[in-house]
Parts: structure tokens; C-alpha cells; sequence
């Protein structure tokens, strides 16, 4: 009987056969050592294989197991609903273990003559530093024997010796006396600290000999340190298993009742998620003092190995982290925390694109654990579990109504007669300036979101509305005003701005839009010798004067939000709230709200005036929080909605994607695909579309869209079963797309 093995390629399973004389069970979720492509690969056993035949490579060894049976039945699944390939989901979800730097030992087999393949190898174990396509022969006729070792980590350390060479002068003898002392240091540097000394001093001391360097075995790497606070617990009761959420109120609150939960569970394995870093630090600072580990990709290889082995051996119960930790060995896991469930940082923009939720609760129901979401706002999808929402926490909001005609009365404490037929006051309003002239005056710190990066949000000649677009992307160029270029924000193309319209050789339009450049230019000339700081994808100032507590103004993207709040913060802008509007997907008002919530509890401390500059001022995403209300309100009414569409969660969705260089034969296919999936039976309300994407063009490929919808898992199964035909172009399928609207 074969096995299966899983590679961290874009492809399925492989099968080999086990190692020659194995005798046991199926060693399922262990690494081994496979052949590949003339050299060797790390692997993981996934199951027992159906190839019968002599003509499959051997599994060279198995080493340690690595990855626990119910991730691998989730992944399956998951591969068996998608057609995703079963080593792209593991190359995404288990994030290290691939690369184990083993040592290598050979030896031909007790009599085997090796002259034929010019390979001089000696009889006994040796260890082979050789990389070659030749042992892989050797390898294939069965003429060689092999194994692979573990090495044991060593470090460099230092010792006093009784004996060395010359004289020492008085603070060389003093720094060897120390180190006499205390045995072993690990560095010069701590010799010297210890002996108060400088390292010069320290280095006289070992070129004489007094002292010598030697390696010793190495010590756990050092992981994130545990921050000690005293928070206090929250009685409440949930149930043992299934899914249960948390939501509303302020971080601490939640966290308090985090907290009695995991310290319930700590004992049979907790697994804490959140979607970027800023809301792991967070989580950190609260609860990493119950015991726990930090897991994420800011680790090195040596950290993230180190943790995986705690975890699988029993020792760590306990990990906070971001979407890699999934993937952790816990040998029973009996509680799964996600936090902000419906983050769209939980999907994964290339590789298999999963949405990290959706494999969390399939992993939940393996495991039969609690599975429970926690955030500011609930996810739309997820009312249909019980949960608790907490009271909504006070806040502070003031809503510029650009709409507004500017004879209209004042419609609050900061409004005026901010706004003119030419809508003079943006991007900043005449009430924004007032707040940040504020600011300034007193020592404060603010932040201005701004809807994108660059300088304008287009050029536009004005006699015949020409607007310069990408070559390669059907999208418009954005000017930068740094390096005065337009560029494309899809596939990075720039070219120089056109003096003048090449259509009607027209003027152009003086280039300004909401974009992080001219709101800083603004900004700079209000508050002259303030300092303003920018921080986009492409330009990211040195922030370290603002965390320090300095006064200054932050203009940024939405990614600032990925780093912790100004200490001093005490404003908060929105430049141009209905730029998070302007999205064709039917989570774009879920999206907006949960911005707005995310905005007001970003300090963890004190709560920052909200400035949101808008043309829909009474958007009932805004009404909920300049109205406080719970959480969970705003989502029932959308919740209403999607109901009336047969949208998440009263039905399960596929995007499927035609990308072809040729715009006709990427609609073609989209019309061939269509009509193939009616013709198996599929209706007008499973298949929706085809229609061009919202981007029609990306990277010279023209894109056409159909969304499959059905009821259910099994309904969506068998309509993606339908798609595994050969089409004339690319086709892409994407399960539950986050950006998805017919």
C-alpha cells in the first residue's frame, strides 16, 4: 500500500511507496523525506494511498510527526469542495517545518558497485554535503542506504581558563577573576557588562588565553515576552461546544470575559486568532499573562519551529497569533477564539485564497471544541449563532455633511459655513481645520485617513472628459506628486503626465483627488512648522517621535491601522467617508461600519474625537455609531437585506473567473461555462452572471465573472463538481470571495 504525501507545491497529493522494510501504521501527519526532481524534499503523510505498482519512489525516512489528523481531514475537505490543491493549502497553513536543516548520511548498500555512476562513497556512514543529480541515480536503482539526523543547535560561549600567556593589567585580571566566577557567558558584550568593563578590555583578556571561546548546546530561542497585567474576569456562561460569539462594548471588557473563558479550557488547549498585528499585540498585552505563547510571521523559522514543537509536545496550551498559528499541533484543542470574524485580512490574496474563518470552523467541528467570535461588530454571517453583545461604550462623533447646501442652518458645536458651490473646504473641512489648528495649538496628536495613496484620484483633460488610463489594467493612472508620475495602483506601471490632452489637445485638469499627498500638502500649509508625518505603501515616514508621545499629524492609508493608536491621540479623521462606499460587493456597508467601529476603540485607552467627512451623512452605517446602538444592530439590518438576495448566510458562494488576453475569448468561455452548468441543471438563481469584472483588465488579462450560489455544501459541491471540464482560457474557482456583487 502507497502513501500519500503532501509537498508545499501547487499541487495534489503524491503517492510513494514507505520506506523499504517499514513495518508499522500509516505514520499520518509526520514529516518524511521524499525524493524530488533529482534531490530530496521535506513531505507530510495525508493518507493511505491507491497506487499499486513497483514504479512509485520510496519515502527515503519518516521523521517526527508534525501535523494533528483532524487539520489534515479539514484540508481535505476543504480541497474536496474547492479543487484547490491539496499542497497549496498545506504550503499556506503550515508555515514551517518545510526546510529542516538535516544532516544528510549515506552509504552504498553492502556490496554495491558504484563505479558506473563515478560516485566514490565509503562503505561505513558518511555524512554527504553534495547536492547532485548522481545520488539520486544511485538512489533510484536501490543501491543506497540513507539516513537523516536532527542536528543539535550549539552556540558560541566563553570560559576562564586557570592558565594563559603574558601579564594582565588590573582591569583585564578584574574581567577574568568575573568570568572565573560565573563560569560561562554567552557574548563579550554580557562578559563585559558583568565585569563592568569595556569589551576591548574583554578581548586583551582572550587573545592571551586567559579565557576561551567553545560551543556548547544552544538554549529555547527567545520568543515574545509575556506582559504582566492585572486584568480582572467576567463571569458569564457559554456553552461547551459549537459556535458562540462576543461582541460590542469596549477591548477590555471583552478581553475580561476572554479571559474566565480561556483559563476554563487552558488546561485542554486554547488557539487565539486575530487578522493583522495590531490586533495580536493587543491581545498580547491582555492575555499572553495567563500563559501563553505569540505566534506570527514576524518570528523567525528558528522561533516558529521552536513553538510548533512546544505545542505538539504538550507544553504550550495556550497560543495567540495570526492566521499561521491555525495550522499549531495541539494534542486536544478544545477552544477556538476568532477575533473580528469577518475581517477581510482573514482572506488570503494569493496561494489557495481561503478565508481563514471558514477552515477554522470546519477544524471546530473536528475537534467537536467551542468555536467563538469576538470583535467590535459581528460579522452579518455570524447572527445566526447565539452569543452576547455588551453595551456599547461611549463615544465621541461629528459628521461633516458635505451634501449639505451652505445656507443651511449649523447642525453642530464645531459646524460652519464650511462648504461653497465649488465645495471649497476639502480635503479638509472648514470644521476639520479648526480641530487641527486645535491640536496643534495644544500639544496633541491626530491621524487623517485618506481613501489611497498618491497625490490625485485622476487626471481629466477638461474640454472632452479624456482621462489617461494603464495600459495593461482597466483602471485609471493616479498622479504622486513625489515622483511626478501617474501610476497604476493594479500592477505598479507609470508613465509621465500628459501636458496636454492627447485626444483633443485640450488642457488637463490640475491633478488633485483624495489621495495621501495633497491631503499632507494641505495639512503642511495650515499648520506651517507642525510636524506632519506620511505613512502609505509607498512612502513610510519614522513614526518613533509620535509613539514617543511627541506632538504631530499622521496622514496615512487604511494600512495604518495595522500598528497600535497614537499614545496621544485626540483626533481622528475620515477625509472622505463614501470612498469605502464606492465598492460593487454586498459587504461594502458591513465593510464601512466595521471601519467606523474599528476607528473608535483603535486608542485603547481614551476615546479621540471621529471627524467623518461625507456626502451620505445619514448612511445607516454612520447613524449607528453617531446614535450609539449595539453592536449587533446595524448587522440585523443588513442581515434583513441579504435575506430579500439569497446573500451569506442564506446561501453559500463561489466566484469563478475567466481571464484570457483575448476580451472576446474571455467572454466566450464565461457564456460556455454558463451554459454548460444549466445544461447539468443548475438555475437562473445558482448562476448568476456572466458579467465583466469590476476591473475589467489586470496585468493585460481582460477578466469576466459568474457567481455560483446554492443553498448548501452539498448543492455547491456538486455545481463545482460541473466545473472540472477543459476550457479555452483560464479559469479560477474562489469559495466564499470577499469582494464578490452581481
Amino acid at each position: 500500500m502507497s502513501w500519500l504525501v503532501a509537498l508545499p507545491l501547487p499541487i495534489p497529493a503524491l503517492d510513494f511507496l514507505p520506506p523499504h522494510g517499514f513495518q508499522g501504521e500509516l505514520p499520518l501527519g509526520h514529516r518524511v523525506v521524499v525524493p524530488w526532481q533529482g534531490s530530496i524534499k521535506i513531505g507530510i503523510v495525508v493518507a493511505e494511498g491507491q497506487a499499486h505498482t513497483h514504479r512509485l519512489r520510496e519515502v527515503i525516512q519518516v521523521l517526527d510527526l508534525w501535523v494533528h489528523p483532524t487539520l489534515i481531514q479539514t484540508l481535505k475537505t476543504y480541497e474536496t469542495l474547492s479543487g484547490t490543491p491539496l499542497g497549496l493549502l498545506y504550503c499556506d497553513l503550515i508555515t514551517c517545518g518545510w526546510e529542516p536543516h538535516l544532516k544528510h548520511f549515506v552509504k552504498p548498500v553492502e556490496g554495491a558497485d558504484l563505479t558506473a555512476f563515478d560516485l566514490d562513497l565509503p562503505a561505513d556512514w558518511s555524512l554527504y554535503h553534495n547536492d547532485s543529480g548522481v545520488l539520486d541515480q544511485v538512489r533510484e536503482q536501490g543501491l543506497l542506504e540513507e539516513r537523516f539526523e536532527f542536528p543539535i543547535r550549539t552556540e558560541l560561549a566563553y570560559r576562564g581558563r586557570l592558565e594563559g600567556e603574558g601579564k594582565l593589567t588590573p582591569k583585564q585580571k578584574q574581567a577574568w577573576k568575573t568570568l572565573l566566577s560565573i563560569k560561562e557567558v554567552p557574548s563579550l558584550a554580557e562578559w563585559a557588562r558583568q565585569a563592568e568593563v569595556s569589551t576591548s578590555v574583554v578581548s586583551g583578556v582572550l587573545s592571551r588565553g586567559w579565557a576561551e571561546a567553545f560551543e556548547r548546546p544552544a538554549g529555547p530561542p527567545e520568543c515574545v515576552p509575556v506582559q504582566e497585567r492585572n486584568l480582572k474576569k467576567a463571569a458569564w456562561e457559554v456553552p461547551e461546544k459549537g459556535i458562540y460569539r462576543l461582541h460590542g462594548g469596549h477591548p477590555i471588557e471583552r478581553f475580561q470575559h476572554l479571559k474566565t473563558l480561556i483559563e476554563q479550557h487552558l488546561e485542554t488547549g486554547v488557539l487565539y486568532l486575530t487578522p493583522d498585528t495590531y490586533r495580536l499585540e493587543r491581545a498580547w498585552q491582555a492575555l499572553s499573562h495567563i500563559g501563553a505563547q505569540c505566534y506570527s510571521g514576524t518570528l523567525n523559522a528558528l522561533q516558529r519551529e521552536h513553538i510548533w514543537q512546544q505545542v505538539r509536545d504538550g507544553h504550550c496550551k495556550l497560543v495567540i497569533g495570526t492566521y499561521g498559528a491555525m495550522g499549531l499541533p495541539f494534542p486536544s484543542l478544545s477552544l477556538i477564539i476568532i477575533e473580528e470574524e469577518g475581517s477581510d485580512a482573514y482572506k488570503l490574496l494569493s496561494g489557495s485564497r481561503v478565508f481563514i474563518p471558514d477552515l477554522a470552523a470546519k477544524l471546530s467541528e473536528q475537534r467537536e471544541s467551542l468555536l467563538l467570535y469576538s470583535g467590535s461588530v459581528p460579522a452579518v454571517e455570524s447572527l445566526r449563532f447565539e452569543g452576547k453583545v455588551l453595551p456599547p461604550s461611549k463615544t465621541r462623533v461629528h459628521v461633516v455633511n458635505y451634501a449639505e447646501d451652505s445656507s443651511q442652518p449649523e447642525t453642530g458645536p464645531l459646524s460652519m459655513q464650511h462648504m461653497k458651490p465649488a465645495l471649497e473646504g476639502y480635503p479638509l473641512s472648514q470644521d476639520l481645520r479648526k480641530v487641527l489648528t486645535q491640536v496643534a495649538e495644544r500639544g496633541r496628536q491626530a491621524v487623517l485617513f485618506a481613501p489611497r495613496k498618491g497625490y490625485s484620484a485622476l487626471i481629466r483633460c477638461r474640454a472632452c472628459g479624456y482621462i489617461p488610463f494603464c495600459k495593461h489594467c482597466d483602471v485609471p493612472l493616479k498622479f504622486h506628486q513625489g515622483t511626478r508620475l501617474m501610476q497604476c495602483h493594479q500592477c505598479g506601471y507609470r508613465e509621465s503626465p500628459p501636458s496636454t490632452c492627447p485626444k483633443c489637445k485640450g488642457a488637463i485638469w490640475q491633478p488633485k483627488g483624495p489621495g495621501t499627498e495633497w491631503i499632507l500638502q494641505e495639512t503642511r500649509q495650515l499648520l506651517p512648522g507642525f510636524a506632519v508625518y506620511r505613512y502609505d505603501k509607498d512612502h513610510q515616514d519614522d513614526l518613533r517621535p509620535i509613539y514617543e508621545g511627541h506632538p504631530g499629524i499622521v496622514i496615512g492609508t487604511q494600512a495604518l491601522l495595522q500598528e497600535k493608536a497614537p499614545p496621544e491621540l485626540a483626533l481622528v479623521s475620515l477625509t472622505l467617508a463614501d470612498s469605502w462606499l464606492g465598492y460593487s460587493d454586498f459587504r461594502t456597508d458591513e465593510r464601512y461600519h466595521k471601519l467606523l467601529r474599528q476607528l473608535l476603540e483603535w486608542h485603547p485607552r481614551r476615546a479621540p474625537l471621529l471627524v467623518v467627512q461625507t456626502f451620505q451623512a445619514f448612511h445607516a452605517a454612520l447613524l449607528a455609531v453617531t446614535e450609539p446602538q449595539p453592536a449587533d444592530e446595524f448587522p440585523l439590518k443588513d442581515l434583513s437585506r441579504r435575506e430579500l438576495l439569497k446573500y451569506p448566510p442564506y446561501s453559500l458562494l463561489a466566484q469563478v473567473e475567466v481571464a484570457s488576453r483575448d476580451k472576446t475569448r474571455s467572454e466566450s468561455v464565461a457564456d460556455e461555462i454558463q451554459k454548460h452548468l444549466i445544461s447539468k441543471g443548475a438555475d437562473a438563481e445558482e448562476v448568476l452572471g456572466p458579467a465583466p469584472a469590476p476591473i475589467g483588465k489586470v496585468r493585460g488579462l481582460f477578466l469576466t465573472h459568474l457567481l455560483l450560489r446554492a443553498e448548501n455544501e452539498t448543492r455547491l459541491k456538486t455545481l463545482l463538481e460541473h466545473m472540472d471540464e477543459r476550457w479555452k482560457a483560464r479559469v479560477r474557482v474562489e469559495i466564499n470571495p470577499r469582494n464578490a456583487n452581481f
